[in-house]
């Protein structure tokens, strides 16, 4: 992976200038050095050997002579940190892991690496262990990189996390770091990449997490409204077993809007739906679109799709002439339901403000599905042309039964309409 590439290779460069020069009684450190900071012969000398064999890439030797110095007994704080900074600069080259990480750990642990410097060991810690494909320990190396850094983390380093727990096939954590970094990008008012996006998508997928999933897509549809997302998007709410049958129809509007709706026996399925609802100017909206999409009105089906528009539009023509009535007597109600579906045939009907309104009575006589109640009267003004009321509508409908995610795509649908891009 060649995410650290530049990184490592400034970090050995800098922290490991004893690779490049000889070694006479001192060894240059990455770290605070004092006075009285010497090698010992019997330190020093397996050290310049190190040093040599390095330089030849003879990485065996350099490492057995790093082994003998560390085998001195009675070393100084300073030799031991020369130990290990050299044993990091062999296992590093070598691509000896194990032996990096636990030298590095020598180094990060000690008073005499300044922080900056630590930082950047934990950040070559985990670029090792992420090349020799030892996930658990790229996973320690970068949280204590992340704990150590705080909010001045290089962002890259989390997406190694991710990729990392992706790898054990830990998808919950995955999720949870993904979802993590997006939901900091989205508050600093950026744009989450795509890559982050769909990884999250793969990770809801592999946990088999249908709703979650969902909310993903929608952020894709949100930020990258593409036919494949929105295709997605209303697969997964079609295939989710906890949307209510009260919201089978909104979705088949859905469906319809955004060009996903191709069967005459949906739209007919749509039309009947909003007959069986009280609101038969909306079937004949629907029907007309099917008619004039091409959907409609062709083949064997013609002439029964032409029998039930008609029967819509009379059905339409005799509740506007009851809207008067409906509308008082839906005032005095004490149940929702008149209020919610007569100030819906008056918006049809032209008269938004006054439907809305009565509409909003019905929301206050606490329906027995509010959250589906407060879509339906989104769509009201969405239909009366009121888009970006009806937005605002949108965005506060909160449920986990389906609402809320048509909300979101309507939402969306409104502000980010369906590109053709791939």
């Amino acid at each position: 992976m060649g995410l650290f590439r530049n990184q490592r290779t400034a970090f050995l460069t800098s922290a490991f200038l004893a690779v490049s020069v000889a070694i006479p009684v001192s060894l240059p450190l990455v770290g605070v050095a004092y006075a009285d900071d010497t090698l010992s012969v019997k330190v020093g000398t397996p050290l310049q050997a190190a040093q040599t064999a390095l330089a030849a890439k003879n990485y065996g030797k350099a490492m057995a002579s790093v082994d003998a110095a560390d085998a001195v007994s009675g070393k100084s704080d300073y030799e031991t940190y020369t130990v290990a900074q050299m044993r990091a600069a062999v296992a590093a080259q070598s691509n000896d892991v194990p032996a990096a990480i636990k030298a590095y750990d020598v180094l990060i642990a000690s008073s005499r690496t300044p922080g900056s410097a630590k930082l950047q060991m934990m950040m070559a810690q985990a670029s090792l262990a992420y090349q020799a494909k030892n996930y658990a320990a790229t996973v320690k190396a970068t949280e204590a990189y992340l704990k150590a850094a705080g909010p001045k983390a290089d962002p890259k380093m989390q997406t190694v996390l991710v990729q990392a727990y992706y790898q054990q096939k830990d998808f919950a954590n995955a999720a949870r770091v993904q979802k993590e970094q997006i939901d900091a990008e989205i508050k600093a008012g950026r744009i989450p990449s795509e890559n982050q996006l769909q990884f999250l998508v793969a990770c809801y997928r592999e946990l088999k997490d249908a709703d979650q999933q969902t909310h993903a897509f929608v952020l894709l549809a949100k930020y990258y409204s593409k036919p494949d997302y929105w295709a997605a998007l209303i697969h997964n709410l079609a295939a989710n077993p906890k949307l209510p049958a009260s919201l089978q129809f909104n979705l088949l509007r859905l469906r319809a809007a955004t060009g996903t709706l191709t069967s005459p026996d949906d739209y007919i399925d749509m039309a009947e739906r909003a007959m069986e609802a009280g609101q038969p100017q909306l079937a004949v909206n629907l029907l007309n679109q099917g008619f004039s999409n091409g959907v409609l009105g062709k083949g064997t089906g013609a002439a029964r799709e032409a029998k039930l528009r008609a029967m819509a539009v009379s059905r339409a023509a005799d509740t506007k002439a009851a809207l008067a009535g409906d509308a008082s007597a839906a005032a005095t109600a004490p149940t929702a339901g008149p209020a919610l579906t007569t100030g819906y045939n008056m918006v049809l009907a032209g008269q938004v403000p006054a439907g809305l309104a009565l509409m909003k009575q019905g929301l206050a006589k606490k329906p027995r599905f509010p959250d589906v109640a407060l879509l339906d009267y989104g769509m009201a003004q969405m239909d009366g042309g009121l888009k970006k009321d009806a937005a605002q509508t949108f965005n506060t409908v909160k449920s986990d039964n389906g609402s809320q995610d048509l909300a979101q795509l309507w939402e969306l649908l409104i502000s980010r309409p369906v590109t053709s891009g791939k």
